[in-house]
C-alpha cells in the first residue's frame, strides 16, 4: 500500500474511533440524566414540610401517609380513598417512579387526586426523596 492510502485509511480509522468515544460519552450522560440525582436528606426534610399540608409519614390525611412507600404499589394505603386512576396505575414506589411523579404529578398519572403541581427543581426532588428514603422506613 501506499504511504498516503495507509495516510487515508488511519485518518477514516482515527475519525471512527473519536466518533464512537463521542457517541459512548453521549450515552452516558443521557443515562445519567435519566436517573434521580443523589439528594440530600437533611434538605429534603424542609422541603418536605411543604408537603405536610396533605401528607404525613405515620398517618393518613388529605393524602396518603408515606410509610412504607419504597416498595409499595401506588394506590394501596389502608384507610385512604385513592382515584380510580392511581389504584390502576401499577406503579411501584422507588426513586425513578417517585421523581417522575414529583415532577408532574397529574402528567404521570392522569386522573391522580393530588393537586399539588410538583416539584419542578430537579435538585429539590433528590434532596426530597433522600428524606423519604429514611424517614419513611417501617
Amino acid at each position: 500500500m501506499s504511504p498516503p492510502r495507509n495516510q487515508a485509511r488511519s485518518a477514516l480509522l482515527l475519525l471512527v474511533v473519536w466518533l464512537l468515544l463521542i457517541l459512548a460519552a453521549a450515552t452516558a450522560l443521557r443515562a445519567r440524566a435519566d436517573e434521580p440525582a443523589t439528594g440530600d436528606p437533611a434538605r429534603g426534610e424542609a422541603i418536605y414540610r411543604k408537603c405536610q399540608g396533605c401528607h404525613s409519614i405515620d398517618r393518613n390525611r388529605v393524602g396518603p401517609m408515606h410509610k412504607g412507600l419504597f416498595g409499595r404499589q401506588a394506590g394501596t394505603v389502608p384507610g385512604f380513598d385513592y382515584s380510580a386512576a392511581m389504584k390502576a396505575s401499577g406503579i411501584v414506589w422507588n426513586e425513578q417512579t417517585l421523581d417522575a411523579f414529583l415532577s408532574d404529578p397529574r402528567g404521570f398519572v392522569p386522573g391522580t387526586k393530588m393537586t399539588y403541581a410538583g416539584v419542578k427543581n430537579p435538585r429539590d426532588r433528590a434532596d426530597l426523596i433522600a428524606y423519604l428514603k429514611q424517614a419513611t422506613r417501617e
